[in-house]
């Protein structure tokens, strides 16, 4: 796989359309972990979540022809996760013992009714819960996100460890990702495409 040093989605996918499993192989490692976590986050199950993981690479590979060139691999993997988490939630509400659970979401299942609205008001979410995040994790924060900087970089320029860039880091995506995912089920997968 000549040129793959840095396994970019878009040459993993031009070499999985060729029929490299390596290629294949190198995705899934670089999107099972979180993929398994958002399938947990809307299933509560670690079986359920294990079952659509491998339902979900199993689309990519049987759809790898008809995703466009430019696409983005890991909304198309996070859409078909959540789409198909839906599909199963909506099947399972047809059980008795189910018919709670789903009650008990924020929002009903026919989601995205006017998507771009949600998106804009995601995005406000976001910016509002950055702010309030604690002086040094919303600069380290913004830092690595917004300006690019690796966790070297931002350490050599605080004069601080990078193990104390990589907690800071953690506690506020922590706090992200439970303010999004409290707010609704797309703040959930807005955290895991855009965050």
């Amino acid at each position: 796989m000549k040129g793959l040093s840095v396994h970019r989605d878009e040459d993993l996918m031009m070499e999985i359309k060729a029929g490299n499993m390596l290629a294949f192989d190198l995705l899934y490692r670089k999107y099972c972990s979180r993929i398994y976590k958002f399938s947990y986050s809307l299933l509560k199950s670690k079986e359920e979540a294990e079952n659509l993981l491998q339902e979900v690479f199993l689309s990519l590979w049987e759809c790898r022809f008809a995703i466009e060139k430019n696409a983005s691999v890991k909304s198309y993997l996070f859409t078909v996760t959540y789409n198909t988490a839906i599909s199963y939630l909506r099947k399972k509400a047809k059980e008795c013992e189910f018919f709670q659970y789903l009650k008990s979401l924020q929002e009903p299942v026919d989601v995205l009714v006017d998507s771009e609205l949600h998106y804009r008001d995601l995005e406000a979410r976001l910016e509002e819960i950055i702010n309030n995040l604690p002086q040094r994790q919303k600069e380290i924060y913004l830092m690595h996100k917004v300006d690019g900087l690796k966790y070297s970089g931002i350490a050599e320029r605080l004069h601080i460890s990078v193990n104390t860039i990589e907690n800071h880091m953690a506690r506020a995506l922590k706090t992200i990702r439970e303010k999004l995912s409290s707010y609704s089920l797309m703040g959930l997968l807005f955290f895991f495409l855009f965050v």
